[in-house]
């Protein structure tokens, strides 16, 4: 599995003009699902998200967590991580889960996050053309994975 996250002031997603999902100051967290994945890296990528130290200390160094730092996680789920793209000009899908799959274990990523995160927790809509807006924070982005095996 993977999680493109990034420190936000905010983050919102919209689907049909309707707010669906939104944080203030925390982590927006795009997750996509390669065949093979399974629950173990769902829980594995929620653990690492919500250790990953990208949030200042007092000294202004990224020494704390979303969870020490206390921010919201707007978790989005985007399948498009999952292409392969090392060739050609157009992206290649086959390495994505089929959608049942990703699904499933999209919502045992959210769980899970949301069974360890203190703060709020909101998400997109599997599926749905959604508008995702966020006000980068630094800009801080970091591409984490939880590969199978």
């Amino acid at each position: 599995m993977i999680a493109l996250i990034q420190r936000a002031t905010r983050g919102a997603v919209r689907v049909d003009n309707e707010v669906v999902g939104e944080i203030g100051a925390g982590l927006v967290c795009l997750v996509g699902v390669a065949r093979g994945d399974g629950a173990a890296q769902a829980e594995r990528l929620a653990e690492r998200v919500l250790n990953y130290r990208v949030f200042p200390d007092g000294a202004g160094r990224m020494n704390r967590s979303v969870r020490e730092a206390g921010g919201g996680l707007l978790a989005v789920p985007q399948f498009t991580l999952a292409a392969d793209t090392r060739r050609g000009n157009r992206p290649s899908f086959t390495p994505a889960a089929d959608p049942a799959e990703a699904e499933a274990l999209f919502d045992r990523f959210v769980a899970a996050i949301d069974r360890g995160h203190g703060g709020p927790v909101a998400t997109g809509r599997f599926g749905a053309d959604m508008q995702v807006e966020l006000v980068n924070d630094g800009p801080v982005t970091f591409w984490l994975e939880a590969p199978p095996g």
